[in-house]
């Protein structure tokens, strides 16, 4: 996908919000939250301003309980991860310390799973 930047523009209704640009042709993003996929994520160009796609992330209401919950947002091609963003329910946080230990997480698990692909496909 080449530079690609993924800005937020807003959470509203359940549904996260954002700009995509630098990127070529119809982009294909995938969703996670703890490791599985989350439906309904949506992709349009905007027509006032060619080469920037508006991305749809609905939340679902089953994910939502209390504590961090961390969604990321990757290329379903390359894989590589072009943003993220955190819902904290439940409980005043002093500081976002805990969003970041479940980014982190998030990532290793991602790492992993590419490092034993890289290592099969080179094995094999």
């Amino acid at each position: 996908m080449g530079e690609a930047k993924l800005v937020k523009t807003r959470l509203r209704a359940g549904v996260w919000e954002g700009v995509l640009s630098g990127v070529s042709g119809q982009p294909l993003l995938e969703v996670l939250h703890l490791e599985a996929p989350v439906a309904g994520t949506s992709v349009t160009e905007m027509p006032d301003r060619p080469g920037d796609w508006a991305v749809r992330v609905p939340i679902p209401v089953e994910v939502l309980s209390e504590g961090v919950q961390t969604f990321l947002i990757r290329d379903a091609v390359s894989g590589d991860k072009l943003g993220h963003f955190t819902i904290i329910t439940g409980v005043a946080m002093e500081d976002d310390i805990r969003a970041e230990l479940d980014l982190l997480r998030a990532e290793l698990d991602m790492l992993k799973r590419a490092f034993r692909r890289h290592c099969l496909e080179t094995m094999g």
